[in-house]
Formats: structure tokens, sequence, C-alpha cells
């Protein structure tokens, strides 16, 4: 009998799993870690969301089952949602699902709507979950490399005339995780338009909405005429309201698309906890002076680390949107790789970070930062990383791979 089951013969080591080791050790040594690796919202949930959760949980008939495409309030509290952001009707009973998380319905989706042998079109460096969901479920990824200054479309198309079979849909991520990459209804109306001529499906994770910096709001997918024919989109509660733990994301657009998604779910929850949605519900139709607040509270710590890493001769884009810096190696350290060069940075500045290979082999050349330590914490990151940098004895001549194993 094999060791190995089939699916999980598809899946790769986890690449963090080494540099997430040295951080267990290290703490368990007592070392203090910066960790900037996970996107792990730091603060506290808004009060009257939590508040709302401790009402609702009182009521004993909220501790039944609940509806695996979620309750009614909370559907049309997403579609209320996207009328007054985006101009977008939904229809809450066929163009609208709650799901566990953004994550959850994306795996989920990916079961409902491939068969092994089926290819999908992902970018790369790209969300784990985005390749993994549909290799999980069977199907072929066909990757496409696209970066910081790259052509979204002309990729598109290139790897879809390559590609046999026939693609059945397109991932697309904007802002995206890593790279913190925007897009603007411009470039959505070109993939709805190539999507319809290609009779195959989009799902848009707009996961990052509401986290932007520089006034111009992320549009939505769903704005594009025609665009619910073949688009889905996915967003979540857990960055825009601080709820990384609660659990909650939404599916939109093609009813086609919800519908399948509804029927796989059927059979696997029923839903999340019924106290949770209805705290979710006031969260999305109440003030939302905490949107602005966290959305504010993530730029000033963007702008602190970027800063702070043009001092230490660390030159890093300015993320426009999402709570990651996507920040190329610096030259004299490109040969060691983004694993490498994140254990050097955990064991010499204790600071942790993401190698960009673990969102694909086209991220290695970067390493992922997330906005996820206070201003201070930050600061004392930056003043380490200097220090580092500027070390005789971490230059390119006397830090190897080789050196760092373990």
């Amino acid at each position: 009998m094999s060791d190995e089951f089939y699916r999980l013969k598809r899946l790769p080591p986890y690449v963090f799993e080494e540099v997430n080791r040295m951080k267990a050790r290290a703490r368990a040594a007592g070392e203090d870690i910066i960790d900037f690796g996970m996107g792990n919202p730091d603060m506290p949930t808004p009060p009257h969301i939590v508040e709302k959760l401790v009402e609702a949980a009182r009521n004993p008939r909220a501790h039944r089952y609940s509806m695996s495409r979620g309750v009614p309030g909370l559907r049309k509290a997403l579609a209320s949602y996207y009328s007054r952001r985006f101009g977008v009707d939904l229809n809450p009973e066929t163009e609208c699902i709650v799901t566990l998380g953004s994550k959850e319905g994306l795996a989920n989706l990916a079961q409902a709507i491939t068969a092994p042998g089926d290819a999908i079109l992902v970018p790369n460096p790209s969300y784990p979950i985005h390749p993994f969901g549909f290799i999980i479920s069977g199907a072929n990824i066909r990757h496409f490399p696209f970066g910081p200054g790259g052509d979204f479309m002309a990729a598109v198309e290139r790897a879809t005339r390559h590609c046999v079979p026939k693609p059945v849909a397109l991932v697309v991520n904007f802002p995206s995780n890593p790279t913190a990459m925007t897009a603007d209804l411009d470039l959505y109306r070109e993939i709805v338009a190539f999507a319809r001529r290609e009779g195959i499906f989009v799902i848009s994770d707009l996961a990052y909405s509401e986290i932007y910096f520089d006034g111009v709001p992320p549009p939505s997918m769903l704005q594009i005429p025609g665009a619910k024919d073949v688009v889905i989109e996915f967003t979540s509660m857990s960055k825009t309201y601080n709820m990384p733990g609660w659990r909650i994301g939404f599916g939109a657009g093609s009813p086609r698309l919800i519908a399948a998604l509804g029927r796989i779910k059927s059979y696997l929850d029923y839903g999340a906890f019924t106290p949770i949605q209805v705290a979710a519900t006031a969260a999305l139709n109440g003030p939302q002076d905490c949107v602005e607040e966290i959305r504010q509270m993530y730029k000033s710590r963007r702008d602190v680390l970027i800063k702070g890493l043009e001092q230490a001769n660390w030159n890093v884009p300015s993320p426009a949107a999402s709570m990651f810096a996507w920040a190329p190696i610096p030259d004299r350290y490109a040969h060691l790789g983004s694993v490498e060069f994140s254990k050097l940075l955990l064991r010499e500045a204790k600071v942790a970070v993401s190698p960009g290979i673990g969102f694909g082999e086209y991220g290695d050349s970067h390493v992922r930062i997330g906005l996820v330590e206070n201003e201070q914490r930050i600061r004392q990151a930056c003043r380490s990383i200097k220090k580092l940098l500027g070390s005789p004895s971490n230059q390119p001549d006397t830090v190897e791979p080789t050196a760092l194993a373990g």
C-alpha cells in the first residue's frame, strides 16, 4: 500500500516550512522576531461588530444549523455593498453566496467546475490557493509569468494559444497578493471581452478591494457590461474589517457559477455560525468609519516601511493597495534566492518575511513583506535590516546559500 495519497502527491512541499521552523526555534530560544511573514491582521475587530456577535450568540435559536449559501440578510447586505461601492446590481438569491472565507470559496469552486485534466490559467507569482485549489481538484495549471511592468493581456493570450486542452477558466487577482499590483476598468473590459470570445470563465479575487492608499478605489470586474455571464468575484471580510479568524467571505456574479458553488457547498457545510453571519451583516450595513481607519493604518505603516527600507539602502516599490510590499531582493544578494535571503533576514536581523518562491517560481527574485506589525516594530525592523545590509560580514562574497542551511 502506497504511503502517499493521489491528491497529496500533486502538492509540493510547503516552501514556507523551512523558514517557519527557523522562526519557531528562534522564538523558543527567547529571541524577539518581528514577523512580516503572514498576511494576518494584528488589530482587533471593531467593537460594534463584536457586540453584534455577542448579542446574536445569546439567542438560542441561533445555535442551530445555518444555511450553506448564507443567511438571506447577509446576502442582501452583500448586494447593497456592491450597489453603493461599485454601482453593480446583484440578485441576492442567484448572484450572491456566503463562503467560509474567500479561500474556501475558491477551493470549492474548483471542485465544482473542473475535472481531472482540465486546464486553468493562473498568473505566476500568485496567492497559493489560486493554483493549488485547482490542482487539488485534479486540474492542470497553465502558469503565465506576470509581475510589475508586465502586459497582462499579452501574457494571457499567449498562454491561451499554447494551452491544450483549451482552458476552462482564468484566475485574476487585483489588488494582487503578493505583488500588490492593481487594475483599472480598461483592463477588466479587455479581460471580459477575451473571456466571452474564448468561452472561458474568469475567477476574480477582490479580497483587497478596500485596502488602497492613493485615492483610487479598486474597481470590480462586475462593473463591466456582460461580466456576469462569465465572471465570479470573491471578496472577504478578513482585511476590510479585521475579521480574519471569523472566516466570512463571498462570491458574487455569474448565476451559473454561484449555483455550481452552492451545490458543492450544500454537500460540505451548513454555513458559518449564524451569529457570525449576523455580525457580518451589521458590519456591511453599519457605519463604515472603521474601514477608513483600517485603511489609513495600513497606509501609515506602508509609508514607515518604505521610508525605513530606503534609509537601509533597500529600494522597495511603494504598494498602491493591499497589505503587502513586494520587495526585490537587493542586487548583491540576488544569487541567494528568496528562501536563503529570507533565512538571512531572520537569522541576522530577526525579521521574518515570506520567500517569493512560495508564490511561484517567477517570484524567487522577491520577498513579500506584510504590513502586520505596528509602526514602532516596523522602524525597529528597518534599523536591523540596515545594520545587516551594511555589515561587511554579510556582503556577497561572504554569504553563500550553503552557509545558511538549517
